[in-house]
């Protein structure tokens, strides 16, 4: 079964809830959203969130040294670019990762799968993780729109995925066994999937992570 990731917490209550449903990881949106959240709440946040339960820091274009920060303060454990960052930046935030840790800090690169030639080139990126989410002009994710399924399936069955990826958009326990059977994905990644009226819901995260385990 994939892993499984609710991301957008931007409430004490929603890591609280989390800690209860125990995903593998929570997301903290830094990036310009109705789920953003300040460095500031990321560390009382990681504070109080399961030490089990693993932190991924949102980003869309920040400046490298404000997610080394975030990364050295120890308010995430991975870190997700989902703007324009390139080659050459992912380079750079690991160069700089690995001068505070040991070990290396997985980075996950979010990918709008607008056709196959964007996973043919993001495959190329020395990331550790992809995210493939649903393509919307001038969006950078969030959408709540439904990932192109049937063109996962189609790159997989053409040996083109070799990267283990995220897949996320537009997920809920409505559909989320059919994600699971269409794709071969590392991590399932939820967020309005999960909320009512905007906020996340206990009960839908609850239900979710069960589902997902096979409960």
């Amino acid at each position: 079964m994939p892993r499984i990731k609710i991301c957008g917490l931007k409430r004490e209550c929603d890591v609280l809830w989390a800690n209860e449903c125990k995903p593998d990881f929570v997301g903290f949106v830094f990036a310009g959203s109705k789920r953003k959240i300040t460095f500031e709440q990321a560390m009382e946040f990681r504070e109080i969130l399961d030490a089990s339960i693993l932190a991924v820091g949102v980003f869309v274009n920040e400046p490298v040294e404000n997610v080394v920060k975030l990364v050295e303060q120890g308010a995430i454990n991975l870190v997700q670019l989902h703007g324009d960052e390139d080659e050459s930046y992912i380079l750079w935030l690991r160069r700089r990762l690995e001068e505070i840790h040991k070990t290396s800090v997985k980075i996950i690169k979010a990918v709008r799968l607008a056709n196959r030639e964007c996973a043919i080139e993001a495959e190329k990126l020395s990331c550790d993780y992809l995210l493939y989410d649903t393509y919307v002009k001038d969006m950078y994710g969030g959408t709540g729109k439904k990932v192109n399924l049937s063109l996962l399936k189609e790159l997989e069955e053409e040996n083109v995925l070799h990267k283990p990826y995220f897949v996320a958009g537009g997920i809920s326990a409505e559909n989320l066994n059919e994600v699971i059977e269409a794709t071969k994905s590392f991590c399932i990644d939820i967020s309005s999937g999960v909320e009512t009226d905007g906020y996340k819901d206990f009960q839908k995260m609850k239900e979710i992570v069960e589902m997902a385990r096979g409960n």
